[in-house]
């Protein structure tokens, strides 16, 4: 398979216009005021599905032949990759999902409206993937990846490819002053996607990487040169973020374009959700407000200009975030204030 290109993700931006929402890039005195620098957020929670990877899901299955298409898809995630399927209501979005079973019980009840029921399984990504090979193999379906495709890249989802690439080609497209590019790291897609044609269209700016301080796999493989496997799967609230190891294909991207990989405490991540609903009014899930937390934590490596931030999703059930950001609200640090 061929490295992912910015011409894949200009094409992946192209192709599924008619169906992938173009989110909004959201802005606050009170964030300015909070990081010391300007800040605008890409709100992927307001993306159809409630995620910025519909748009890998979509792309890839868009890419994969009729025939296979008709005959389902299936693909394993933590939450937010499979809720409607890859598009419309036809036989591309017939498919089979399976989610570990720590997710928030909203996120799977909401995911069988569009075909096949879901099925829980055990934490850790990577026992949905073995299962996902062998109910794909069994039944004729065609798998969607959860980050090691490199449609999904370019689309922007959990794979690899084009389709995760978009979120960063709209927010750069509408804000081309951004100087560094804070993101959240999975499997690798986004990131991959984002450094991808970030560097394209702005060879000087930063694209910097953010992990939950109990999973960060992806840092410690940059530090070791190689991709490293954690030995269990992350403790942590942000659980959407459960590799245990970066994805193959975009951990080529990643090791060689990524700037910089920080982590943020369980702490940072509620207060980072709490600040995003009250100053800008969005309701981010622990892993979508990873990369906010890191810049109101004054954890990203930044000089001059504005930063960019990827708030990547909302899959969070109410009482859960409430129960989040009220603790977050009771500790009365800084950036809730």
């Amino acid at each position: 398979m061929t490295e992912l290109t910015a011409r894949d993700v200009e094409d992946a931006a192209t192709s599924f216009l008619p169906v992938v929402a173009r989110t909004p890039a959201l802005s606050a005195l009170s964030l300015d005021q909070a990081v010391g620098w300007p800040v605008v957020c890409k709100a992927e929670s307001l993306q159809r599905t409630g995620s910025f990877k519909f748009r890998g899901a979509y792309h890839h299955a868009s890419s994969l032949p009729t025939s296979e298409r008709a005959q389902g898809l299936i693909g394993a995630s933590s939450g937010n990759t499979p809720r409607p399927g890859p598009g419309r209501p036809t036989p591309r979005s017939a498919g089979h999902r399976r989610h570990p079973r720590r997710r928030p019980d909203s996120e799977g009840r909401r995911h069988p409206r569009v075909g096949r029921p879901g099925r829980y399984l055990p934490p850790g990504l990577e026992n949905g993937d073995a299962l996902v090979a062998e109910i794909a193999a069994r039944d004729g379906l065609a798998v969607v990846p959860s980050a090691n495709s490199r449609h999904i890249m370019a689309g922007a989802g959990a794979g690899a490819g084009a389709g995760t690439g978009t979120v960063a080609l709209e927010l750069l497209t509408d804000h081309p002053e951004i100087e560094t590019l804070v993101v959240p790291v999975d499997g690798g897609g986004l990131d991959a996607g984002t450094a991808t044609i970030a560097k394209h269209l702005n060879p000087g700016i930063k694209v910097i990487g953010v992990e939950p301080q109990g999973g960060a796999d992806t840092l410690l493989s940059m530090r070791c040169g190689q991709r490293i496997a954690l030995p269990e799967v992350p403790a942590t609230i942000a659980d959407g973020l459960g590799h245990t190891s970066p994805s193959p294909l975009t951990w080529v991207v990643n090791s060689r374009l990524l700037d910089a990989v920080v982590t943020v405490t369980d702490q940072d991540i509620t207060s980072a959700m709490a600040f995003a609903f009250r100053h800008l009014k969005v309701v981010a899930e622990p892993s979508g407000a990873c990369a906010l937390a890191a810049v109101l934590g004054g954890l990203v490596p930044h000089e001059s200009g504005m930063i960019g931030v990827v708030t990547s999703g909302g899959g969070v059930d109410l009482p859960t975030f409430h129960r989040l950001i009220s603790q977050a609200t009771r500790r009365k640090e800084p950036a809730c204030v």
